[in-house]
């Protein structure tokens, strides 16, 4: 064979090689674009959906509906009880990706949204949301048994245990039950004795926040429940509740021994000592028993008299 011939049948090859090669190159990128443009179709396709409502995917253990696929598979976990994201952090399991993601900022402290009323900021766009509602007054959540209004959906189910009676959270050291998880946790002070709120003035300690914010009165002098009746002021709703009952006469606590009836539920106590016989206040001086503090008090000023005299 020539060396012309050669050449000729060389550049042939090298020819169809490169048509080959493009040929490819056509192919690959058609398919490509098929790809791309069937993706685009599908998420176009999923949008469509949330105009016409239709969800082609079943759940088949409770027959609920989606109109994604992801959303079904993510459902499917809540009856499996898989998580499969892992916090790197505490190993903390999660079902959704998104889930992990928002608990990742209780590690790294971020809070990426921002109130434009007050600046304060949240790690979840939910927390922003509800907070925002303190400062609009939106309630848009209504109890349908009593009517009354929420700001938050999870503070309405609460309210709900009222009206159902549920109490799900159950104390371990002696049973009793609570229709929120907040009342457990302060009743469980009552079996540890942990006090953890402290007194600025005397350091005198409680158990609860609402107990140390009442004793905080009397060392502030301040008195915010007002009789509309006769202007007088109390540092406890509870003794502007009793001090209405002398406007109103009523007189809920009954005797049932003698049918006697009184407006303070400590008035009935006392009285009740007239029947029983009970002394529970004892004079360390001289050992005598009174039924009530009052009368024990006036005793003792017997004993202060004598040694004065002496």
């Amino acid at each position: 064979m020539s060396t012309t011939s050669s050449a000729q049948s060389l550049g042939d090859v090298r020819r169809k090689s490169e048509k080959g090669s493009s040929v490819r190159s056509v192919r690959e990128k058609k398919r490509y674009k098929r790809e791309e443009c069937n993706g685009q179709f599908r998420q176009l396709k999923e949008y469509m959906r949330t105009h016409t409502g239709e969800k082609p995917y079943r759940c088949e253990e409770c027959r609920k509906q989606f109109s994604r696929l992801g959303h079904l598979e993510e459902h499917i976990r809540t009856h499996t009880g898989e998580k499969p994201y892992k916090c790197e952090e505490c190993s903390k399991p999660f079902s959704k990706l998104c889930n992990l993601k928002t608990h990742m900022r209780t590690h790294t402290g971020e809070k990426p949204y921002k109130c434009e009323e007050c600046s304060s900021r949240f790690s979840q766009l939910d927390a922003l949301k509800n907070h925002l509602r303190t400062h609009t007054g939106e309630k848009p959540y209504r109890c349908e048994e009593c009517n009354k209004q929420f700001s938050r959906l999870g503070d309405l189910k609460t309210h709900m245990r009222t009206h159902t009676g549920e109490k799900p959270y159950i104390c371990e050291e002696c049973s009793r039950q609570f229709n929120q998880l907040g009342h457990l946790k302060t009743h469980m002070r009552t079996h540890t004795g942990e006090k953890p709120y402290a007194c600025v003035e005397c350091s005198r300690q409680f158990s609860e926040l609402g107990h140390l914010n009442k004793h905080m009165r009397t060392h502030t002098g301040e008195k915010p429940y007002k009789c509309e009746e006769c202007s007088r002021q109390f540092s406890l709703f509870h003794h502007l509740k009793t001090h209405m009952r002398t406007h109103t006469g009523e007189k809920p606590y009954t005797c049932e021994g003698c049918s006697r009836q009184f407006s303070e539920l400590g008035n009935l106590k006392t009285h009740k000592r007239t029947h029983t016989g009970e002394k529970p206040y004892r004079c360390d001086e001289c050992s005598r028993q009174f039924s009530r503090l009052y009368s024990l008090k006036k005793h003792i000023e017997t004993h202060r008299t004598e040694l004065v005299e002496v």
